[in-house]
C-alpha cells in the first residue's frame, strides 16, 4: 500500500483543484468517445478531452504571455510547455474537423481518423498527467509562467 510519499519521504504537493478537475473532465470526454457509436462524436469526445488535459497543464504551470485578450489554448501550451509543440500542431489541425462536426456537418471524419485522434488523446493526456505530477513531485506546480522543471 503506497503512502503517497516519494521516495525520500516528502509527500508531493497537491495539484490545483482546478487542473485536478480539468483532468476529470479530459477523462470522462475519453469515456465518451470510447463508448461512441459515431466516428464523429468520437473525435469530438477525444478532441475535448485533449483540449482540457491542455488547459488543465497552461492552468497549473501558468501561460507566458504580455498580450491581452483570447488565445487558443494549443498557442498558451505551446508557450507554456515547448516540449509538448508535437501533440499541440497536432491537436489544433483537428480543430475545424471538430467545430464542423459540432455546426452539424454530416460524415467529417473516417472511422480511421476518429479512433487515431482518440488513441492519441489517450496518450497525450497521460503524458500531461505525468509532467503535472513530476513537476508537483518537484514541488513546483505553481511556477512562474515560462519556468521550467529539470
Amino acid at each position: 500500500m503506497s503512502t503517497g510519499r516519494t521516495a525520500a519521504g516528502v509527500r508531493p504537493a497537491p495539484i490545483p483543484v482546478a487542473t485536478a478537475q480539468l483532468l476529470a473532465r479530459a477523462d470522462a470526454e475519453l469515456l465518451a468517445a470510447r463508448v461512441s457509436p459515431d466516428a464523429d462524436d468520437r473525435f469530438v469526445h477525444a478532441h475535448l478531452a485533449a483540449l482540457r488535459a491542455a488547459t488543465a497543464l497552461v492552468v497549473a504551470w501558468g501561460a507566458p504571455t504580455k498580450r491581452r485578450g483570447p488565445r487558443a489554448v494549443w498557442e498558451l501550451l505551446a508557450r507554456t510547455a515547448p516540449e509538448f509543440e508535437a501533440w499541440t500542431a497536432y491537436f489544433a489541425s483537428g480543430a475545424k474537423e471538430r467545430a464542423d462536426v459540432e455546426a452539424g456537418v454530416p460524415g467529417v471524419v473516417s472511422e480511421k481518423r476518429a479512433g487515431e485522434l482518440l488513441a492519441t488523446a489517450e496518450d497525450f493526456v497521460d503524458e500531461i498527467r505525468i509532467a503535472l505530477e513530476e513537476s508537483s513531485a518537484a514541488g513546483a506546480v505553481e511556477r512562474g509562467p515560462g519556468s521550467r522543471v529539470s
